[in-house]
């Protein structure tokens, strides 16, 4: 990777071209695709982890973020040997749960990484995630209304990871023992989306047309579909600062962050000492809130 046009490097036994290293991905940041490839490589067992075995989508931006992109749903061809792909729904997808497989896709300007909630094959989903969307480009108060929701569910018994988009919202992680249907995670997203814009109604909506949300923050419950994919925790975004969606103590939520603070300028520092905290709350079981939700007016 030290040509200004074209280079190779061998990744456990697999020799990979890398085209335009010195291609500034990020001006802003001065991130180019050489550092974002040894950034990936860095970053790459988070990341695996949290694509492996599922349905990837990635977002490509050839010129860097300030220039078109496109999804990628189907596998791009050619395909390297060492690439393992799935058919669903009439499209091959890449499966991400290799380091020449992500370093492959890096240096075709994949910046957004965006897994499937479920694992090929299957039907059910892996954990629960609360998406808490700003219908204000940049909204100071996304960090309070997260905080709110980790109160509550808290309250509920349950256990919780914030994490950035890497864009402008947050998501609430909630590991979740196999077993639970992605209409119940809906019907359980329903009653918390309601409680917590009954409780705070100046600052949540459920309102899905974002034209009649006003300045709120979007409560979305109807995430957890079959197929339907969330940007994945470590992930960069196509954003100036080099933002990754990034997994946060409910302390740092509390003292109101910035997004844009967690970049893959200083990711990497960051895992080595606070290491992956979506490791740190094991599966919940959430079978005695369904079962009261099914309770003749509860809802």
């Amino acid at each position: 990777m030290t040509t200004a046009v074209k280079g190779t490097i061998l990744i456990e036994g697999h020799e990979l071209t890398i085209s335009n290293p010195g291609k500034l991905l990020w001006p802003e940041a001065n991130i180019s695709k050489r550092d974002y490839l040894k950034i990936l490589a860095q970053l790459s067992p988070y990341l695996l982890r949290s694509c492996h075995n599922r349905l990837l989508t990635t977002i490509r931006y050839p010129g860097g973020i300030h220039h078109p992109y496109f999804y990628q749903k189907n596998a791009p061809e050619p395909l390297p040997s060492f690439v393992t792909t799935v058919q669903h729904d009439s499209i091959r997808y890449v499966v991400l749960n290799n380091l020449p497989t992500l370093i492959w896709l890096g240096n075709l300007a994949s910046i957004e990484f965006h897994p499937s909630l479920h694992l090929f094959g299957e039907d059910l989903p892996c954990e629960w995630i609360i998406d808490l969307d700003p219908t204000l480009e940049d909204d100071e108060r996304i960090m309070e209304a997260a905080y709110y929701v980790g109160e509550v569910l808290t309250s509920l018994g349950l256990s919780s990871i914030p994490k950035t988009s890497g864009a402008t919202g947050v998501q609430i992680i909630v590991p979740i023992e196999y077993g639970v249907t992605f209409d119940e995670l809906r019907t359980l997203g329903h009653f918390l989306a309601r409680f917590v814009t009954e409780r705070y109604p100046d600052l949540f909506t459920i309102e899905r047309l974002k034209k009649d949300r006003g300045h709120k923050i979007y409560f979305d419950y109807l995430q957890h579909y079959s197929g339907k994919t969330l940007a994945a925790t470590y992930t960069p975004r196509a954003r100036k600062a080099a933002s990754v969606s990034t997994p946060l103590t409910w302390e740092e939520v509390r003292h109101n962050p910035h997004p844009s603070e967690f970049n893959l300028l200083n990711i990497v520092e960051r895992l080595k000492t606070k290491g992956d905290l979506i490791q740190t709350v094991p599966p919940q079981s959430i079978e005695l809130i369904l079962r009261h939700l099914q309770m003749p007016g509860v809802r």
